[in-house]
């Protein structure tokens, strides 16, 4: 068996399905509402830590703007005092507008954007601005449940302890995780949560 499996394997029999801040991330299957839920803390969890994510979370809640629909709708002058706990706010309420626009009108919606081809979405989201490699696998991977392993912080030093390859560049660690595994959605969800709760148990 490949070492990448086993180190799954040992992973999970470690720590168990993944629970906490990714029990939403994880869950399978998932309403339309989690799944934009998803993309818009896939956005508010750029350069911050999870309890800062959540209380933005909380405040947009408080005004009904979990939605990718309200979001597109609400003024930027409105979202970004909701989310400033999560730090670089005006960027990210820039942001959030931007992946709500491109979701609602340019995909006509989440379900739609679903039948789209991995390479196209993957593609159209690094287009936008302030969406990187990371963020993009995330929306890709926890919310439109397509196959492409997420490669962060974490996954690197995972891949340096393990001896599994020796550089941290985005592109070929990705193909790593890939290749050893059978390409399945929810294997992936999975190993990178634990990945990242093994990590910061270290």
């Amino acid at each position: 068996m490949d070492k990448i499996e086993n180190l799954y394997l040992a992973l999970f029999k470690k720590y168990g399905k993944p629970q906490g801040q990714w029990s939403l991330w994880c869950k399978r299957p998932k309403t339309l509402k989690e799944k934009e839920l998803i993309i818009i803390e896939s956005i508010l969890t750029q350069r911050a830590n999870w309890k800062n994510v959540q209380m933005a979370i909380e405040n947009l809640r408080k005004e009904n703007l979990l939605s990718l629909e309200s979001m597109l709708k609400s003024p930027t002058e409105k979202i970004t005092p909701l989310i400033r706990s999560s730090g670089f706010y005006t960027q990210k309420a820039q942001r959030l507008k931007t992946v709500a626009e491109f979701f609602i009108n340019k995909c006509k919606g989440l379900k739609m954007a679903e039948k789209i081809s991995l390479d196209i979405l993957r593609k159209d989201l690094l287009a936008l601005n302030g969406i990187g490699d990371e963020t993009a696998d995330d929306i890709l991977l926890y919310a439109l449940e397509k196959p492409v392993f997420v490669i962060d912080e974490y996954t690197r030093r995972f891949v340096l302890k393990n001896k599994l390859l020796d550089t941290k560049a985005y592109k070929p660690l990705q193909k790593l995780f890939e290749d050893s595994l059978k390409k399945d959605y929810a294997l992936y969800q999975d190993y990178h949560a634990l990945i990242v709760i093994d990590g910061k148990n270290q």
